[in-house]
């Protein structure tokens, strides 16, 4: 199931990145802009501000880093703290490698915050979808109630698409650039994910022989 999600996510990016390369998905951006930028208030500008801190480097890393302590010292799961570190990293570098061959440049429509660098897919986008995704994912397992797993799954989605809304909110990047990079970023951890399970099923089976 997972590496079929991989898949479908890969060809959704596949389908985006060549409509942004063609230039042919602009009236999809500029309508979803008019909507968003069309609420704009003084107190939703200080609430998206807030997201779109939380989804920076520093406020990641630092969740990354709360996370990864949890993980080693309390439940002392050192693999999925390894596989933490990989998926998000993985993420960073896979962005970066993105940007530099799509080399989108930012939209300049209402401009309220500052951004640097290209624009397609978004860096925000990508960095929130790994880090919350995955962290749902691994504590998923540990959480025995439904009523607790309903509420990670919402709480994540709720992250994920606030972080993704308020770039666009602010102007720093086309709804493509949103889309592309929650495609992409679930293409990346939806294959981790397959990836690392392969794995434990492995390492079980060899347990098990000896």
């Amino acid at each position: 199931m997972t590496l079929m999600v991989c898949v479908i996510c890969a060809i959704g990016f596949g389908l985006i990145a060549v409509l942004v390369g063609n230039a042919k998905i602009q009236n999809f951006d500029h309508t979803i802009i008019s909507v968003i930028q069309g609420i704009e208030a003084p107190r939703l500008t200080t609430i998206m501000k807030f997201f779109t801190m939380i989804g920076n480097g520093i406020p990641i890393a630092i969740i990354t880093f709360v996370v990864m302590i949890v993980l080693y010292t309390f439940l002392g799961h050192r693999r999925e703290l390894i596989f933490l570190v990989c998926v998000v990293i993985g993420s960073a570098l896979l962005n970066t490698l993105l940007k530099l061959i799509f080399q989108r440049a930012r939209p300049d429509i209402n401009r309220i915050a500052e951004a640097h660098g290209y624009s397609f897919p978004s860096g925000h986008s990508m960095a929130a979808f790994t880090l919350y995704g995955v962290i749902a994912f691994l504590v998923w397992k540990h959480v025995p109630t439904t009523i607790g797993r309903v509420t990670i799954i919402i709480l994540s989605s709720l992250f994920i698409t606030f972080i993704g809304v308020s770039r666009i909110y602010l102007g720093v990047h086309y709804p493509s650039d949103i889309l592309g990079g929650y495609l992409m970023s679930a293409c990346w951890l939806t294959g981790s994910i397959w990836v690392y399970q392969r794995y434990l099923e492995r390492s079980e089976r060899t347990r098990s022989t000896h």
